[in-house]
């Protein structure tokens, strides 16, 4: 990287990605704004995180937006349940099939393997591998070839059925999960793209491919790579932030590792308390900036903060908990500190 590089603070980097993240302001409710919060997928390995996600992007969400006809859930990026726009399947699928021809095998032929077990019907995840004599697990390989979603609502097994593959070519679908991938967790890196993707050395190449639509860039935490079209959006004048959001256990917003943790938490204490050994807890984030932890039992919201927050901060933070669309729950959310 030359010299020439653009120089991004801080400040740019977060500004930019909250604005890309739809976390400064809430989207309208509809389709449109489910794939936009969607664009680089959302986790969904926690019961409902993905719900929770959308919930701090999109106005109007209710228990049940996850199950929109406009969304799908499948085995996406390093096998976790995403849900991602029905439109994009091919993108979070065909986007990670291996690049050789071992891998693509296995994913080939278990995907054959469950349409002639499955003939059209649906059953859980646990009962076809029994079928087909495997373990369920490896199930999983089959969802690189676009033709496999699930339903897994948490309580139980995984649905699954089999779907027409898709109408594009693994290239074309690993370099668009490439440019979503840059959009949202920008600037970035080959390293970490593979990382997320779960694709080992081949997320330099997909980099490579991209070419001139990439800008190098120099940042806090070392050298990366930006979409060229996102110059602008890093050079554009900060606007108004959210005053709290509750951002579940993977959210797109802090699903980073490396030198990219220090530059979202600055201190290295608080950083053991985000990005946890096991299951992570939710990040609270105020005012623009990650501020503390939460976690949830039933419909009692038990808020971390690292810092003191202001009553008025307080407030937005409890509106944020009650606002919540926990399906299944009964009664009002309760907010619980723990200064």
């Amino acid at each position: 990287m030359t010299g020439a590089a653009l120089r991004l603070t801080r400040p740019q980097i977060l500004a930019f990605r909250r604005r890309a993240g739809a976390l400064d302001e809430r989207l309208p409710p509809g389709q449109e704004s489910l794939r936009r919060a969607a664009w680089a997928g959302l986790q969904d390995s926690v019961p409902r995180a993905a719900l929770l996600s959308i919930h701090a992007r999109v106005a109007g969400t209710g228990p049940a937006t996850w199950e929109d006809p406009s969304l799908v859930q499948l085995w996406g990026p390093r096998f976790v349940v995403f849900v991602v726009a029905a439109r994009d399947l091919a993108v979070f699928s065909l986007g990670v099939l291996p690049d050789h021809a071992k891998g693509q095998r296995r994913a080939q032929d278990t995907a054959a393997r469950l349409q002639a077990i499955l003939g059209g019907a649906r059953m859980t995840y646990g009962q076809a591998g029994a079928a087909l004599g495997v373990h369920h697990n490896s199930l999983r390989y089959a969802a690189a070839t676009g033709t496999v979603l699930i339903r897994w609502d948490g309580a139980r097994q995984a649905e699954i059925w089999t779907v027409p593959p898709p109408d594009t070519t693994p290239r074309d679908a690993r370099l668009e999960l490439a440019r979503r991938y840059l959009h949202i967790y920008g600037p970035a890196t080959p390293e970490g793209f593979a990382r997320w993707a779960g694709i080992g050395a081949h997320g330099a190449t997909a980099f490579d491919a991209l070419g001139t639509s990439l800008t190098p860039v120099r940042t806090p935490v070392g050298d990366a790579w930006i979409l060229a079209a996102d110059e602008a959006a890093f050079r554009a004048a900060p606007g108004p932030v959210a005053p709290a959001r509750l951002l579940p256990s993977g959210d797109p917003y802090y699903l980073r590792h490396g030198a990219d943790r220090d530059l979202l938490v600055p201190e290295a204490a608080r950083r053991g308390e985000l990005w946890t050994p096991r299951v992570w807890p939710g990040g609270l984030l105020v005012a623009g900036e990650i501020s503390g932890t939460w976690s949830r039992a039933d419909t009692l919201i038990t808020v971390r903060p690292w810092r003191p927050l202001s009553p008025a901060e307080r407030d937005a933070v409890t509106e944020e908990a009650q606002s919540m669309p926990l399906p299944g729950a009964a009664g009002q959310i309760a907010v619980r500190w723990e200064d």
